[in-house]
């Protein structure tokens, strides 16, 4: 059986102009990275913004596994197979994170049949944006110590500067460190940290923003510090706008590549879901709608987090409203949940299949009270039985859900045929009646509880002395009306990532809370959840390298 780089690797790929032009796309709105890469130019935008909307199907997925759900996959194996029913269907998802590619996680380019490419491009530096971002985010950091050094005239506290460094890379030693170490010339000596590039508040400002100006103005809002009178300082004070903006008036533009079968597949942006809002950018998902008559992308991790926060920050802040939800799972997944160890979970056991399903059904659940309607994809492995399956089917249906069988790894596009039947029924019988779980307007506690209590299922939210202090300074400073970003462990609907299943009688831990003020929310940090992941005993960079013959890359996933 081929590897998912190695059928990527024998892929022949059309010029990108060709792949986009039947989507009406002309050579001059595209700003070309060689061959198969290019950006999407503002003439573009401003040609077609004013066009019709296409249909928006959101793909989401139960809590991910060790067994893998596939959701990525699923988002590019469903475009496809919708254009050959004629549907004209761009997939929009996320750019990957070097720190999973090298760490656990793998890249997120799909897979076997259901790839965009060029994969490697995509999952190693693609077209820059996230180096400009990590440049952007270091050099607000510099110019906010500089600024310190060279006499502090906004009297910033350097106790509490809360503006971290960041780099696109697990590196678990980076979390806490000393800073200016050595002559009174190397700066102040104080504590700081790096975040992970994907959990920079800047990364969620591109994704949120809507054009360069709005850019601009997020950016200024940044809170990097706090002043002597407990003031915050931002970084339009640090003069630092303009040249933040310079980094990444390239990276804002949407970056188009291709999926095996030559449809368009915009990628761009990549917060992650457990620690940021873990969808693609604002401008890739509206072009994606303005040229498609069914767009589809994605959310991160399992819906209690991506898809919560698509609704909930995503979609309020954009106006973006999804037409329906595909929820993604599998059968050893589902099993997993019940109970059954890694290295059984090929083996027939519907009495596992009975016991992990809850989790399904509170994914389910929890997007019915959006108000949108879901189709569940089963993702087919081999392994799998007609009786396991008609039991799933069965469960769904029951639930007002539609159901399909997906086979888009082993087949792309014709093995999604019947999960874009099944989508394009939805959208044509079934309204959506979109709306968020909470008024934004309740105090932040409030919104944390709904969030805790509905979408988790927690009995109850339980707050550190240090989230108590800050939810109550964020609200006298007039940040309280903003939407929440819940930080947590996705391999768990609760805050104990070994608590599988449907977990009850529990409770959510906030240790800390802080705004995020340009990207407009504010982030609760639950548990133990990390903002710089590490990476593993056995990471997957011990794997990956080239090949001195032919110059390929191997091993990447």
């Amino acid at each position: 059986m081929k590897t998912d780089i190695e059928i990527a690797q024998e892929a022949r790929m059309m010029h990108i102009r060709d792949v986009v032009k039947p989507f009406g796309i002309e050579e001059d709105e595209l700003d070309f990275y060689g061959k198969y890469k290019a950006k999407v130019s503002e003439e573009l935008w401003n040609r077609v913004r004013g066009a019709k909307d296409g249909k928006l199907v959101l793909v989401t997925a139960i809590n991910p596994t060790p067994a893998g759900e596939g959701k990525t996959t699923i988002s590019i194996g469903l475009s496809q197979a919708l254009n050959k029913l004629g549907k004209k269907s761009i997939v929009a998802l996320r750019e990957p994170s070097l720190g999973p590619c090298f760490g656990i996680k793998g890249g997120a380019a799909g897979g076997g049949y259901a790839q965009v490419v060029p994969m490697e491009d995509l999952n190693l530096h693609f077209t820059g944006d996230f180096h400009a971002i990590t440049s952007a985010n270091n050099l607000l950091a510099a110019m906010l110590d500089n600024h310190i050094q060279q006499g502090n005239a906004l009297r910033i506290d350097t106790r509490r500067v809360v503006w971290k460094r960041c780099m696109d890379m697990n590196d678990r030693v980076l979390r806490n460190i000393v800073v200016g170490l050595g002559a009174p010339t190397d700066g102040v000596v104080r504590e700081d940290h790096f975040v992970i590039t994907v959990a920079s508040e800047i990364m969620a400002i591109l994704c949120l923003c809507s054009d360069l100006r709005d850019l601009k103005e997020r950016l200024g809002q940044i809170i990097v510090a706090y002043n002597d009178k407990g003031e915050p300082v931002t970084a339009s004070q640090i003069k630092a706008v303009g040249a933040m903006a310079a980094l990444l008036k390239d990276a804002i533009k949407p970056n188009l590549i291709q999926t095996l079968e030559h449809t368009p597949a915009i990628v761009h942006g990549g917060p992650f879901a457990n620690i940021a809002h873990g969808c693609n950018s604002v401008q890739a998902t509206r072009l994606a709608m303005k040229l498609s008559d069914v767009a589809v992308t994605e959310a991160g991790f399992g819906a209690d987090l991506g898809a919560e926060k698509f609704m909930d920050i995503k979609c309020r802040q954009s106006g973006i409203k999804p037409d329906a939800v595909v929820m993604v799972a599998t059968v050893k997944a589902l099993k997993y949940n019940g109970g059954v160890s890694k290295s059984e979970l090929s083996l027939p056991n519907l009495e596992a299949l009975k016991k992990g399903i809850v989790n399904l059904e509170k994914h389910i659940e929890n997007i019915q009270k959006f108000g949108v309607p879901v189709v569940v994809a089963l993702n087919a492995f081999l392994s799998d039985t007609e009786e396991e399956y008609a039991f799933i089917r069965d469960f769904c249906e029951a639930r007002g859900c539609a159901f399909a069988l997906a086979e888009v790894w082993a087949k792309g596009g014709e093995g999604g045929i019947a999960l874009a039947e099944k989508v394009l029924e939805t959208l044509e019988t079934k309204e959506s009646q979109y709306h968020p779980l909470y008024d934004v307007s309740l105090p932040l506690k409030e919104k944390i509880n709904t969030i805790a209590r509905e979408i988790y299922g927690a009995d109850g939210v339980a707050y550190a002395p240090a989230a108590e202090k800050m939810i109550a300074q964020l609200e006298a400073q007039g940040f309280g009306g903003l939407p929440v970003c819940m930080a947590k462990n996705q391999y768990s609907l609760s805050d104990d990532q070994t608590k599988l299943g449907r977990p009850v009688g529990f409770t959510i831990t906030v240790r800390d809370v802080y705004v995020s003020a340009g990207a407009g929310f504010v982030v609760v940090l639950t548990g133990n959840v990390m903002t710089m992941p590490g990476l593993s005993k056995s990471p997957a960079a011990y794997n990956i390298d080239v090949d001195e013959t032919t110059g390929k890359i191997v091993g990447l996933f």
